[in-house]
């Protein structure tokens, strides 16, 4: 209980300072996805399918977050990735990714996803023998068994849980009442990072690792997003959705195509 305790302090009060700036830009989701290409606002904005009820907060929020990140994680990853090779913080993120495996599996099988659920264990169990416990993917790079991202807040949607509202959440980012929830569930209950910390001190010290690791593959693309939209909060805002919908309209289509 005392574990569990710790681990809730360090989402609202610590960790999630890196991970929410992070959902905010997108880099979160993935790291290939391009933010700055017109082609991915070809379409009509999907946020007008899930309301803003709480838009005077969620900008106040925004605000905060982006100055968090502006003076305190963007120069500490700036630091960090002069020290750090981009090689080496590059197997850094896959042994990360590879870690959470388990639990995009449990996620897809909540779904019915089988197959997916399937390919997820397959290269949980390639990537953390021949790839060296997860620093290459070699189930990807050799054996074209790409990286399926699945959450718990995709499981919700699935048995009937709806979005909820937009939120901005402090130290957190753009999410949904839903989504948000997923992640509190992913991170509190099924993550393998804090399996092995004692203190919250330790917690705090994994979890911004990690973020920071994640922010330095990515310098530049916040400021130059800002300086391209005339409404920074709008442009971040649709950008989450169309990633989530494009995300899961690519999910229906691998099921069409099987």
């Amino acid at each position: 209980m005392k574990r569990f305790c710790r681990i809730i302090l360090v989402f609202c009060c610590f960790g999630v300072l890196a991970g929410g700036i992070s959902v905010s830009t997108g880099w979160a989701a993935t790291e290939s996805t391009d933010y700055l290409n017109d082609d991915f606002y070809d379409s009509a904005p999907v946020s007008e399918t899930v309301g803003d009820p709480l838009e005077p907060f969620n900008r106040v929020m925004f605000k905060f977050n982006d100055f968090s990140y502006t003076w305190v994680l963007s120069p500490l990853a700036t630091g960090y990735a002069h020290v750090v090779p981009f090689e080496l913080r590059g197997l850094a993120s896959n042994f990360i990714y590879n870690l959470k495996e388990p639990v995009r599996v449990v996620s897809a099988l909540l779904q019915g996803r089988l197959s997916e659920a399937g390919i997820i264990l397959t290269r949980f169990g390639l990537n953390s023998t021949i790839g060296i416990a997860g620093l290459d993917d070699f189930a990807n790079r050799e054996l074209a068994f790409h990286p399926i991202d699945v959450t718990f807040g995709e499981a919700l949607a699935f048995w009937g849980v709806g979005d909820g509202c937009y939120l901005v959440v402090p130290f957190y980012g753009s999410t949904t009442l839903r989504d948000f929830t997923g992640d509190m569930v992913e991170g509190l209950t099924m993550s393998p990072y804090y399996y092995w910390a004692n203190s919250w001190k330790e917690i705090t010290s994994i979890y911004l690792a990690k973020e920071l690791n994640k922010v330095s593959l990515h310098l530049g693309e916040y400021e130059e997003l800002k300086q391209l939209s005339f409404d920074p909060y709008i442009a971040l805002r649709n950008g989450y959705f169309q990633y989530r919908k494009r995300l899961r309209d690519g999910k229906k289509q691998d099921v069409l195509h099987e």
